[in-house]
């Protein structure tokens, strides 16, 4: 399947998502990858609820993930995955994934994130993360939604730190 979308966000599967950025792509699964997520059955069961009954939805730990877009990326449907931090984004990509950018969309204040953009609150370890992943060449966006500017994410860390 080809991917279309690399999306993190803490909420996972959220309004946005479902009324933003699935139409907008013509998504046709959707892949979490979240080793919480993947134990939580009462989140999935909520996951699921959120997407229209059409949108596929998978939820896998980040290195099953990565495999998982890996032997689907040639397929014909579209699929979108979504991660809740930048650490399971860069497991996906020690693990064999492979893509050209990410979209840094949601990631909410909690004790320790400072905030460095518009719904951007990031940690000390989430910024590190962000940096191994563009180390890959894997450009960096931040947009919430497909009608917001696009912003670049490593510079707005490297002009904060």
């Amino acid at each position: 399947m080809p991917i279309v979308l690399v999306r993190i966000d803490d909420r996972l599967v959220h309004g946005q998502v479902v009324q933003g950025w699935i139409p907008q792509l013509d998504v046709e699964e959707v892949l979490v990858a979240s080793a919480s997520a993947m134990k939580d059955e009462m989140r999935k069961t909520l996951m699921r609820l959120s997407l229209p009954d059409e949108i596929g939805l998978k939820v896998l730990a980040p290195r099953e993930a990565a495999l998982y877009a890996k032997d689907n990326a040639a397929g014909g449907a579209k699929i979108m995955i979504l991660a809740p931090g930048p650490a399971e984004v860069a497991q996906m990509l020690e693990s064999g994934a492979q893509f050209q950018s990410v979209n840094v969309g949601g990631m909410h204040y909690s004790v320790g994130k400072t905030q460095m953009g518009k719904a951007i609150f990031l940690s000390s370890d989430d910024i590190e993360s962000l940096k191994s992943i563009a180390a890959r060449g894997v450009r960096l966006e931040g947009r919430g939604v497909p009608a917001d500017d696009m912003v670049d994410v490593l510079e707005m860390i490297q002009r904060s730190h």
